[in-house]
């Protein structure tokens, strides 16, 4: 059932990608944004895609005693450590298991890593726009605003957004956040509302590796320093 939906999601992706070509080679900017709309949707019923991080980069200071109380996660392609009382897997990224609707009292990490250059193997002609590793194509995804599509690599950007962002909850006052954290640097997107939390975060290190830690954090136990805590103790393994 998951490859079934996952082809679905693929071949829109596809059809809508041939569409866009047309549409900006013969049409204006507004017919382009109105077809986008048309095809996943609008500012209202998918807020995320007319938000983008904060201007100020956080650089969030740890805390040891914290990171002492977490417990070491090792797994094929990385290791975590994370607070007792979650559960926790590791995903590939053609499995999108956080998009499904699972039991909202679960606390669940969900965790995905792509070598460097991943993305940019996976979507080359973005190249051409001087993307040219995982960190610039993430950030030009998490920049991405409906409000502001100018050409074709605007409009991809802004389909991509709404296919890599999990459930967050309620969008509508989720916040997006740029960070550095020593060597590893990226975004996190999250809203913190009781009963759950949900921490959307999007982490690169020195080599380039990415990381996606995807947290629903049910009974709303985390603020945004300990997750920062938990994704400081990521660690690539070849």
């Amino acid at each position: 059932m998951a490859t079934k939906k996952t082809l679905k999601l693929v071949s829109k992706v596809i059809v809508l990608g041939f569409c866009l070509v047309f549409i900006i080679k013969f049409a204006g900017q507004n017919i382009l944004r109105q077809y986008i709309i048309y095809g996943i949707g609008d500012c209202k019923n998918i807020p995320v895609l007319c938000k983008q991080p904060d201007e100020k980069t956080l650089t969030p200071e740890i805390n040891e005693e914290y990171i002492n109380s977490l417990i070491p996660q090792v797994f094929p392609k990385m290791s975590i450590s994370i607070p007792k009382g979650f559960n926790i897997v590791q995903e590939l990224i053609k499995r999108r298991y956080y998009k499904k609707k699972q039991p909202e009292n679960n606390a669940m990490i969900y965790l995905l890593r792509q070598e460097p250059g991943a993305f940019i193997k996976l979507y080359p002609d973005v190249k051409k726009q001087g993307i040219s590793n995982n960190y610039e194509f993430i950030r030009r995804l998490m920049y991405a605003n409906l409000n502001k599509i100018n050409n074709i690599t605007d409009a991809f950007f802004i389909i991509m957004k709404s296919v890599f962002t999990p459930d967050i909850g309620p969008q509508s006052i989720c916040r997006m956040v740029e960070f550095k954290l020593g060597e590893k640097r990226g975004f996190v997107n999250y809203t913190m509302a009781r009963p759950n939390n949900y921490f959307d975060c999007n982490v690169l290190d020195a080599k380039g590796n990415f990381f996606k830690v995807y947290i629903r954090d049910a009974g709303a136990r985390l603020d945004l320093n300990k997750v920062f805590a938990i994704i400081s103790t990521l660690k690539p393994i070849d």
